[in-house]
């Protein structure tokens, strides 16, 4: 597989998983491993309906 040019880094696709229950997004390896996220990790996920966002943030106990 190619790599992708400078300016499409960061464009990725929506994917449907088993059976249309969930969905999922690939993140940058480069964003993961600047905020130090681990595989497993509980991650928090808000939807802000004015702009129109995803915002992902690390779970806090």
């Amino acid at each position: 597989m190619a790599r992708r040019e400078l300016e499409k880094r960061h464009i990725r696709a929506l994917t449907k998983i088993a059976g249309g229950a969930s969905y999922s997004v690939t993140l940058p390896i480069d964003a993961v491993r600047k905020f130090k996220w681990r595989d497993r990790q509980k991650l928090v996920v808000e939807v802000d309906e004015k702009r129109k966002r995803l915002v992902i943030k690390d779970w806090k106990k």
